[in-house]
């Protein structure tokens, strides 16, 4: 059976947390996005075994995060596709397509 563990968590919170999981031996599973309220909800997810581990945060519309990709190198991947979708601003992606990821008719049409 897994374990699961939820953490909210401030923006500003979500590299010290990755580097923390990194450290404790988790690899990344997935991040996602969604529109909120207050702008968007964002779902870090981590594994380690069978436990997962999740970092939840929300921003503003016209908010920054700091990318965790020089931490877990294949979230470059999932915020560029962030970023593409949802204009959600991620600073320092290692990989950065600069919004061009995907090859989409309407930019950001998530946001």
């Amino acid at each position: 059976m897994t374990e699961a563990t939820m953490l909210y968590i401030g923006p500003g919170d979500l590299v010290l947390r990755a580097l923390e999981l990194r450290n404790n031996g988790y690899r990344l599973v997935q991040i996602c996005a969604t529109k909120s309220r207050a702008g968007f909800e964002l779902l870090y997810t981590f594994g380690m075994g069978s436990e997962l581990s999740h970092l939840r945060f929300e921003i503003p519309p016209d908010g920054e995060i700091m990318s965790i990709s020089n931490i877990f190198e294949p979230a470059f991947l999932y915020e560029n596709e962030i970023t593409d979708l949802f204009g959600v601003n991620i600073k320092h992606i290692s990989l950065d397509y600069q919004g061009k990821l995907y090859r989409i008719e309407t930019p950001t049409p998530f946001k």
